[in-house]
């Protein structure tokens, strides 16, 4: 694996709360995790066209409002699989766990953001091809 790549990684968790991320680029791995005080965190795993897993917090549960999506990482939010697409999800849409719910482009690599729960989306909090933030609210399912 390139060094820069890896430099990159480190470059985006120093920027982010991210606490912990795993590429895998054919028969080569690395793993970088950062430990540090972050008692709010549930551990769920992200599927990504490549072969990317980030065990970073994708979902929060909240008193009152339903379930919040958040975003595991830094990138730019996509609704849909590419322009002209029809988005993945619509306010009312019921979802089953497991379900890609948008796209978030980070590092020119496309990760799926999929449902944790099954419900019904409440409300959709970013716009398309918005800017993200690590943990910034994207989605609240009931």
């Amino acid at each position: 694996m390139d060094i820069r790549k890896v430099k990159k990684l480190i470059e985006l968790m120093e920027e982010s709360d991210i606490s912990e991320i795993e590429i895998t680029e054919g028969d080569e791995a690395v793993r970088i995790a950062r430990h540090g005080p972050r008692s709010d965190v549930l551990h769920t795993g992200i599927e990504a066209n490549v072969s990317t897993r980030s065990t970073a917090s994708s979902a929060v549960k909240t008193g009152g409002r339903g379930y919040i999506v958040r975003a595991p990482m830094v990138g730019t939010f996509y609704h849909a699989p590419s322009p002209g697409s029809p988005p993945f999800v619509d306010v009312g849409k019921r979802v089953k766990e497991g379900d890609t719910l948008c796209i978030i482009e980070s590092m020119k690599m496309m990760n799926q953001i999929k449902a944790d729960k099954s419900g019904t989306i409440e409300a959709i909090l970013v716009e398309n091809e918005q800017s993200v933030e690590f943990d910034q609210p994207l989605f609240t399912i009931s």
